[in-house]
């Protein structure tokens, strides 16, 4: 039995056969051109080729995932015509009269290395956003089509990583669940992942070698395991989890349009808890009619340095225009026990759940308790 351990970023255990996603061959080579405004050109056929595909997706998108997501890819669309990243392209096949395809690769390193030095945790997950666009406009100029899964039965999908536009292409009835070497909670692929319902891990690291393709695997989302060639023991309780959480899923999908009355009559309102705004979409899928408890500590956890009251105002404002009206409780920051920020600087303690955590942090920073104070009425009052 061999168990890997990443992190998980959908819940849910899948099993099945381990595949390698496989991806078309896009190796650029510098070519020296002689008609520069001729490779401009054909940039320009690749962007509409491509604003064309994400304007497609994000339809697809909405259909799959909810508005929420589709507006992923309106961005990606909008990144394609962005003047500094298409300078950026056009200054290097200006100064170097080099093919369009090396420019391209060369301005989407350049970008996403820009997004991947940042300080804040959510904008280095965008480096990988800028990755996808250069690839698919380099895919447009190779003429190649995006590689898929090329299995007759539903796999547990593994790779290096995957782009948010890989993960929505996938064919759903083949992908039992997907694991990755690389990746984050806070990627849009994780999002995307947890919206619909696929269990996901990632941040597997090396230890998830091609050599284990084809192998009988388990992933499970909730503890961010791995388990290849699971012994019985180990077999028969992953087996029992997934047996109830498939018939605690069919139960939940009998219960969607219905109204939340008690046997006895009485009236309730079901409410969702959330970390982050990303997963009101969820909510809005599974008929939840407010949000119980939104754990803004996630906003902290998720950041390399303290969220300022700026950031914290658009994430509880985004939340609060997708519910529309409907009531959203947030919870003050949580931080402290096993929940732990590097940036918050906590002594060492015995018993850290019982000692200076949530509120006593609040009370005693109270700078740090003000910020989240005033971003939240700011709501209502902005």
């Amino acid at each position: 039995m061999i168990t890997i351990q990443g992190k998980g970023v959908s819940k849910g255990i899948a099993k099945g056969p381990l595949y390698f996603f496989q991806r078309s061959d896009t190796t650029v080579t510098l070519k020296v051109v002689s008609d520069i405004e001729a490779e401009k050109a054909r940039l320009a056929v690749a962007q509409e080729q491509s604003i064309r595909q994400l304007n497609a997706l994000a339809e697809q998108c909405q259909e799959d995932a909810g508005e929420e997501m589709a507006v992923l890819f309106e961005t990606h669309a909008m990144f394609v015509e962005d003047e500094d990243f298409v300078e950026c392209i056009t200054s290097l096949i200006d100064e170097e009269s080099c093919n369009a395809e090396h420019a391209v690769e060369q301005a989407g390193i350049q970008f996403a290395a820009m997004f991947a030095a940042m300080d804040d945790a959510y904008m280095q997950a965008r480096a990988a956003d800028i990755k996808d666009v250069a690839k698919r406009i380099l895919n447009n100029l190779l003429g190649v089509v995006d590689g898929g899964i090329d299995s007759e039965e539903p796999v547990i999908l593994a790779a290096d990583d995957l782009t948010p536009s890989e993960t929505l292409q996938l064919d759903k009835s083949k992908i039992l669940g997907f694991v990755t070497m690389g990746g984050s909670g806070n990627s849009h692929t994780a999002i995307l992942a947890r919206t619909m319902g696929i269990p996901a891990i990632c941040g597997a690291g090396e230890a998830l070698a091609e050599g284990y393709n084809g192998r009988v695997g388990y992933i499970d989302g909730e503890t961010g395991q791995l388990i290849i060639d699971p012994d019985a023991m180990t077999q028969a309780a992953l087996k029992e989890k997934y047996e109830k959480q498939q018939e605690t899923k069919k139960l939940l999908e009998t219960m969607k349009g219905q109204e939340d009355i008690t046997l006895d009559g009485k009236k309730m309102l079901l409410y969702c808890n959330i970390g982050s705004p990303e997963d009101v979409a969820a909510v809005l899928a599974n008929d939840g009619q407010g949000i119980g408890l939104f754990r803004s500590e996630f906003l902290y956890l998720s950041a390399s340095d303290y969220p300022t009251e700026d950031e914290q105002f658009e994430a509880y404002r985004s939340v609060a225009t997708a519910m529309n009206g409907k009531r959203v409780v947030i919870r003050t920051l949580d931080i402290g026990a096993d929940k732990q920020v590097d940036y918050f600087d906590m002594k060492e303690e015995e018993n850290p759940a019982l000692g200076v955590r949530a509120i006593r942090i609040c009370l005693n920073r109270p700078e740090v308790f003000r910020t989240q104070l005033r971003s939240v009425p700011g709501i209502c009052l902005r």
